[in-house]
Parts: C-alpha cells; structure tokens; sequence
C-alpha cells in the first residue's frame, strides 16, 4: 500500500503500536533476536520523523519498524531549518506521505545547551553549535520568562524538561506555518504534523497534545 492510501491517524497508530512491541522487547528477559532488515529498492514511507541526532534515539528500532517506511531527518535539537522544510516538502510531494512527527527527546544536550545560556550568559560556543542554539532559544527564553515571573528558585531538571516539549511544539509550529507547501496541505488535511517526547530512560514515546 503506498503512502497516500494510508491516512494520517492510521500511520499514527502504527507508529504507537510499533512503539508498545519496542517497550515490550526492552523489558523481555529473553535475549532480543533481531533479524536482518530486508533491503529494499525503492522507498515508500509513510512517515517523515524529525528527529534529534542524538546516539540514544535510534528510529526506526523505537517505533520497530522495516528499512523504507519512515523518511528520517536528523539535526541536533530537532530544530527547524530550511534544510529540513525542504526535505519534509520534498518527502510529503514525492511519496504523499501524510504523517510527520517532530521527535523530541529526554535529555536533550541541544535544549540543555540553550538552558545554559540564559543561566550563565557567558557561556561560548561555536557559531555552527550556536546557530542551533539560537533555534532553539525561543521556545527556551519565553519558558523562562513564566517559570521566573514571581521571583522563585527554578528547578533546573523540571525546566529542561519543560523546554524539551516546548521546543518540540515550536518545531512542530514552525512547520504547520513557515512552508506555504506543508501549510496548504495541512490545510486541505492531506497532512498531520504532531510532536512527540522519546523517553532515553524507558523506551516510551509520548505524543504531545496540541
């Protein structure tokens, strides 16, 4: 079945389902087999992930599944860019893929980076790690600006992980508004753009609420 016979909340649930058998195999206490992935010629996905570069976040084994069913695009921070506008437009127009999924995660050293900014203001980095930074600033900066409004000690942990999901929905925002491609069809509701958290400590991948 290709990507444009699948409808969005379907590709949703399978992602979900494939999510549940990952969560499943990790608490097994029989040793996982995996088997070779079958190669495939041709790609038909029928999801584009946005994803974080780090290590820890392996996509298509959290949502279990095969070679040529999610178009990947990783970038530290999952932030949005023109690369990575271009590439979910070039994958939604080629495939007619109907499903992207911004894919945060738990312990993000890009979203970390960006608390530790606002926190020592001092704090150097390369202007290629900044550019990244600055992405992510401001979903980052207006968080701050909340949790500091009366004046209160902030938790740092519950701040990162607050601006984890904040820069997860920023990301997702940007897309739903900064391609007048991906916007037209989200508007005509050929397409759905949701963001989602990965657990690093549990394997569970929690879909955020609009």
């Amino acid at each position: 079945m290709t990507p444009a016979n699948l409808d969005a909340q379907t590709v949703l649930d399978q992602l979900k389902q494939g999510n549940e058998r990952y969560i499943a195999n990790l608490a097994s206490r029989q040793p996982i087999k995996v088997p070779p992935p079958e190669l495939v010629r041709e790609q038909s996905p029928k999801a584009i992930i946005l994803g974080c570069s780090d290590a820890r976040v392996p996509v298509e084994m959290i949502f279990d599944q095969p070679l040529g069913e999610l178009f990947v695009i990783r970038v530290a921070g999952n932030v949005v860019a023109p690369s990575q506008i271009g590439s979910i437009e070039f994958a939604a127009e080629k495939f007619g893929t109907r499903l992207v999924v911004v894919l945060g995660h738990s312990n993000c050293g890009a979203v970390s980076a960006c608390v530790e900014t606002l926190v020592n203001p001092e704090q150097y980095y390369s202007p290629n790690l900044q550019s990244i930074v600055d992405r992510i600033r401001p979903s980052v900066y207006n968080l701050h600006e909340i949790l500091t409004a009366n004046d209160g000690d902030v938790d740092m942990d519950e701040f990162i992980d607050r601006a984890i999901r904040a820069n997860v929905r920023m990301s997702v925002s940007q897309l739903k508004h900064g391609s007048r491609i991906l916007e037209d069809l989200v508007s005509d509701g050929t397409l759905m753009i949701v963001g989602a958290e990965y657990d690093v400590a549990t394997g569970k991948v929690n879909f955020l609420k609009s």
